[in-house]
């Protein structure tokens, strides 16, 4: 294999691909990426068994064929050779050798045979359909910081990927929950979604799509089957084994009778948030809401470092209340708010908290109270 290629479109998709390899492998080939050369093409291949990545970019190939090399020593070079470099990797003398040139640069990296390259993107896909890529960015961040990372629940340790009914509607959902806190979050649903499985999707995935595909302005086509899923966009295919467990019933957690309506400016609320539980300690991170008609009375208290207290106007006719929560945990909802409001529905200090988005009728929290 002997090509020539840009150093910014190199790095671009070594970028990419690996992130994918883990930093520490008990399998040598693990830690390499997979470099196939041949019709003006190199496609880049990286995987951890559970997750894998190919990434075709444009390149002048004079001899086609096919490497492996160690993709961290390759992206830690390419990334320091400087801006606008021409890049030739060779390896047509020695197969066990990749010779790197770059100006009056010259690196030599030791390869592995391609053989011992896992294969895993194969397989059947019954499922395919698309959804747009400004949804699907919605829906991964409106979610994913609910994901556990507690490994003995380890079917809590992604987001649950099904389709739904909400009022008589067909939807896409995804849903995330540690137990503390649930996410929920709303899509139509795209044709070719309808019989789809439930399925998790690994926390590790999820991170690695979220970063793909804030590059790219195009649908993203999501094929499905039991054991596996794959997101096709770009000139990229990302493929990953799925959470083999069953994710509990969150419709049971979801509460339906609480009736006591609070609606305030989710900005306002987040900035107050943050400045109360500065005083709150790393261990408990409490915050008290106190409602009473038209104020909310935020506050928290430490051993420690004393207390604060902070006062805000809201639209809130029940009778009075307190309830304490997490304050990493409520601010990390109010944040995921694209409208104006943040519509809380209360039913006492010791209930769960139904949080929505004036902004977005599809986005749902649950958030579990904390004694304060």
């Amino acid at each position: 294999m002997k090509i020539t290629i840009e150093r910014a479109a190199l790095l671009r998709s070594l970028t990419h691909v690996q992130s994918v390899v883990e930093r520490r492998n008990t399998i040598p080939i693990l830690s390499n990426v997979k470099i196939e050369a041949k019709d003006g093409t190199i496609a880049l291949n990286a995987t951890d068994m559970d997750l894998d990545i190919v990434e075709t970019v444009g390149a002048e190939v004079a001899v086609p064929g096919i490497t492996t090399a160690p993709a961290h020593t390759l992206y830690e070079i390419v990334r320091k050779l400087p801006d606008g470099a021409q890049v030739e990797l060779d390896c047509t003398n020695d197969p066990g050798q990749l010779s790197l040139r770059a100006g009056r640069s010259h690196f030599t990296l030791a390869c592995l045979p391609t053989e011992d390259f896992p294969v895993m993107a194969g397989g059947d896909y019954p499922a395919t359909f698309s959804v747009p890529v400004g949804e699907l960015r919605a829906m991964i961040d409106s979610t994913r910081f609910a994901i556990s990372t507690e490994e003995t629940r380890y079917y809590l340790n992604g987001i649950y990927f099904h389709a739904a009914d909400a009022n008589g509607t067909p939807v896409l959902r995804a849903v995330a929950t540690d137990g503390h806190r649930l996410a929920s979050m709303d899509l139509p649903l795209p044709a070719g979604a309808e019989n789809i499985p439930g399925v998790i999707i690994p926390r590790k995935t999820v991170a690695e799509l979220r970063k793909l595909i804030d590059e790219t302005g195009d649908a993203v086509e999501i094929s499905l089957s039991e054991t596996k899923i794959r997101f096709a966009f770009d000139d990229a295919v990302l493929t990953s084994k799925l959470i083999d467990g069953t994710f509990p019933d969150y419709q049971r957690v979801i509460p339906s009778g609480n009736d006591k309506m609070l609606e305030l400016d989710a900005k306002t609320l987040a900035q107050a948030v943050d400045r109360v539980s500065a005083i709150s300690t790393e261990k408990s991170r409490a915050v008290k809401l106190a409602l009473t008609s038209g104020v909310l009375t935020l506050s928290a208290h430490s051993p420690d470092s004393g207390s604060a207290e902070e006062e805000l106007e809201v639209d809130f006719n029940g009778e009075g209340l307190e309830i304490g929560f997490n304050s990493r945990y409520l601010l990390e909802i109010i944040q995921q708010v694209q409208g104006d409001t943040a519509q809380f529905a209360l039913a006492d200090g010791s209930s769960p908290t139904l949080i929505r988005d004036s902004g977005d009728a599809g986005a749902l929290y649950v958030l579990m109270p904390m004694r304060v």
